[in-house]
């Protein structure tokens, strides 16, 4: 598979960032970042997002599920050292959001990840993507 544009790596372009100290638990036999604790670093960093951009306000009473999840693992990522989490909007469609995320150890990237979303309401009816998250999108 094809590394992500490298433009999309550099972490100081977007928006929300979110530091996480790994725990001694979180490593795998070769002590590195276990893959589904990385991906639960990337939902943890995305639900503060949520909650940074105002997005949380509108999901009163709905419900998120993530569509698509895909991590690109690029680098190790070794204990103890902290690990941030670069967050952006790609794209808001009318009732999906595509986010991206770069994590990054002693500032190199160590995963790409982009994440298609949808809320929904109590019946599981798609509700649109308010327009809020617009200046939360990851700009040239």
């Amino acid at each position: 598979m094809a590394k992500p544009d490298p433009a999309l790596l550099d972490a100081s372009r977007y928006p929300f960032h979110h530091e996480i100290v790994p725990r001694f638990a979180d490593l795998d036999l070769n002590r590195h970042i276990n893959n589904v604790t990385m991906a639960a670093y990337i939902e943890d960093a995305r639900v503060r997002f949520y909650e940074a951009s105002g997005y949380r306000k509108h999901l009163t009473g709905l419900s998120t599920m993530v569509v698509s999840l895909n991590l690109e693992y690029l680098n190790q990522t070794h204990y103890p050292d902290p690990v941030t989490i670069a967050c952006a909007v790609e794209r808001v469609g009318r009732t999906s959001m595509t986010m991206i995320h770069v994590v990054t150890q002693n500032e190199v990237p160590v995963v790409f990840s982009r994440c298609v979303t949808v809320a929904v309401d109590a019946s599981g009816q798609t509700v649109a993507i308010p327009e809020l998250l617009n200046e939360w999108t990851l700009r040239p």
